[in-house]
């Protein structure tokens, strides 16, 4: 082989490593088509595009971007449509309803597979936000109601965005804190009892965000005896009460894997908790309180599960 024939033969070896490597990055033609048209060229999320057009998207999904699109294929939307008693033409005729589904759906920037921040809170273009886990069987978003969708396809790149495929559509909150602790019942019911006593439902309804440290009912009752007091007194002293409460409360919405370890955290108590690298907390007075239970999605914030009432620095008596 002379020396232009050998410069000839590599030319076409790296071109040929290119174009296998672009493919094999899901790249290819799908760089040039924007999102709408990588779909629609795609059997399996046919549904997703005639819901698209039925809410007015397609302009949207069409435009600049970058976008990243969480695709449900069709089993996934018919699983819906079973799930909500619905029909694919009533869903497809609320807009108002499939424009916040389906907005829920996209974030505002190009997120691969290699870039999902795992645990923290995602805001999506709906407004409302959901959190990716990585597992052993592959990533897992929960959504806003608590309910599970797998990622089993990434990386569709488009020209505008890129899309990952799941096997469920994921819905925003539809609860806040007070009705998710309510729904949790009975093992809550102390907690939301306390909340009503110390008159705070209105302020855990409200805009938040906040993260709750909720103790469960056997968590109430050893408070009760430590404090050698009665639960009808404890409500009915509403001043050391709502002290206690907001002690269980941040301003702001903190996932697990969000929280500072071994860090002064304030609360809207106003003083301060740490946790520590077992992920238990360290209360104002030195005593532990595991976290048994993390990341429960509400429309106002996040709820974390806790073993023991959690205690500011309490004035004498």
């Amino acid at each position: 082989m002379n020396a232009l024939s050998k410069r000839q033969f590599l030319k076409l070896s790296l071109a040929s490593g290119v174009a296998l490597t672009l493919s094999a990055c899901g790249g290819g033609d799908d760089d040039f088509s924007d999102i709408v048209a990588v779909l629609s060229a795609k059997p399996e999320y046919s549904l997703l595009v005639e819901a698209v057009q039925a809410a007015g998207l397609v302009d949207t999904l069409k435009s600049s971007g970058p976008f990243t699109v969480f695709a449900p294929n069709n089993t996934a939307f018919a699983n819906l449509l079973d799930e909500l008693e619905t029909s694919k033409e009533d869903l497809f005729a609320n807009t108002g309803l499939l424009t916040a589904v389906l907005t829920y759906h996209v974030l505002p920037s190009r997120v691969t597979a290699a870039n999902i921040p795992f645990g923290e809170a995602i805001e999506t273009v709906q407004g409302d936000i959901f959190k990716i886990d990585n597992t052993p069987d592959g990533p897992v978003i929960t959504d806003g109601r608590n309910r599970t969708s797998n990622i089993k396809v990434t990386n569709l790149y488009a020209r505008n965005g890129v899309i990952h495929g799941i096997d469920k559509v994921i819905l925003p909150a539809d609860q806040d804190i007070v009705e998710t602790a309510l729904a949790l019942a009975p093992e809550f019911s102390i907690l939301v009892e306390a909340v009503q006593a110390a008159g705070l439902v209105a302020t855990l309804q409200g805009d938040g965000p906040f993260t709750v440290f909720a103790p469960t009912n056997a968590a109430f009752e050893a408070a009760l005896d430590e404090l050698s007091v009665s639960k009808d007194d404890l409500f009915a002293n509403t001043a050391l009460l709502t002290q206690i409460l907001t002690y269980h409360v941040l301003p702001a919405r903190v996932l697990k894997a969000e929280v500072p370890i071994d860090t002064a955290i304030t609360t809207v108590e106003g003083t301060a908790l740490r946790v520590n690298s077992s992920l238990q907390i360290v209360d104002a007075v030195n005593r532990t309180a595991g976290i048994v239970t993390t990341d429960v999605l509400t429309s106002n914030g996040v709820i974390h599960v806790i073993d023991k009432v959690i205690l500011p620095a309490l004035p004498p008596g």
